[in-house]
């Protein structure tokens, strides 16, 4: 750490030092979701070299940011308490980032972890209804069940890793099928009938009439217009 040092005695200093460094924000957004092994850390995250994951998973251990625990087949790492004390300013980065996302670019993906967290950021607990929402972007489907203003997602596919938990019995109230266009639904530049009308997103199962509770339980109000 030392060796890399800004040489300025601050807080905002001391937490470039512990997760600045390429990809180790990425690893920390990851593990928010749950526990993960080497092997899913690397699944999540194709193009991360080995030698980079490896450094930085040390590296975040000896700031106190993340611990390994045993698992009945190896080691998995989680996040400690001081690591996971980072959640609402990882959220309020997410949100602060959605208004630069425009379309994606050849070959960005989209991972169970990503769009899990991408539903988290854009949580309205406030407003949200109790519903249990299935979603399809690309490959990758998870199950976001809404009671009492809490949520819970759990990813359908890919298979989940094994520390991740098993999905609620029952049918969902509405299947979403949706490509990167859905973001415009969440950031409210689409209202749920012109999405549908655009093809943008599309209920394959369960009452259209969903995707207005579905928008007002996942969106992230635009900031101050950025000037460029």
């Amino acid at each position: 750490m030392a060796a890399r040092s800004y040489g300025q005695y601050c807080g905002i200093t001391a937490a470039v030092d512990l997760i600045g460094e390429r990809w180790a924000l990425l690893i920390v957004r990851d593990l928010f979701v749950g526990p993960r092994r080497y092997t899913d850390l690397k699944q999540g995250l194709p193009r991360i070299p080995t030698n980079i994951l490896s450094t930085r998973l040390k590296e975040l251990q000896e700031g106190g940011v993340i611990r390994r625990i045993p698992l009945l087949r190896g080691l998995a790492y989680e996040l400690t308490p001081y690591g996971r004390s980072f959640e609402p300013i990882m959220l309020a980065l997410g949100r602060w980032g959605f208004q630069a996302m425009g379309d994606p670019q050849e070959g960005d993906v989209v991972t169970p972890d990503s769009l899990t967290m991408a539903l988290r950021t854009a949580f309205q607990p406030d407003v949200a209804a109790d519903a249990e929402y299935e979603l399809h972007v690309g490959d990758v489907a998870l199950r976001a069940s809404v009671r009492g203003g809490e949520l819970r997602i759990v990813q359908l596919a890919p298979p989940a890793p094994p520390v991740s938990g098993a999905p609620p019995e029952g049918d969902p109230d509405a299947v979403i099928v949706a490509g990167p266009g859905i973001r415009l639904l969440i950031g409210g530049q689409l209202s749920p009938a012109e999405a549908l009308e655009q093809d943008v997103v599309a209920v394959v199962r369960g009452e259209e009439a969903w995707l207005d509770s579905f928008a007002a339980t996942f969106h992230i109000a635009a900031l101050v217009a950025a000037q460029h």
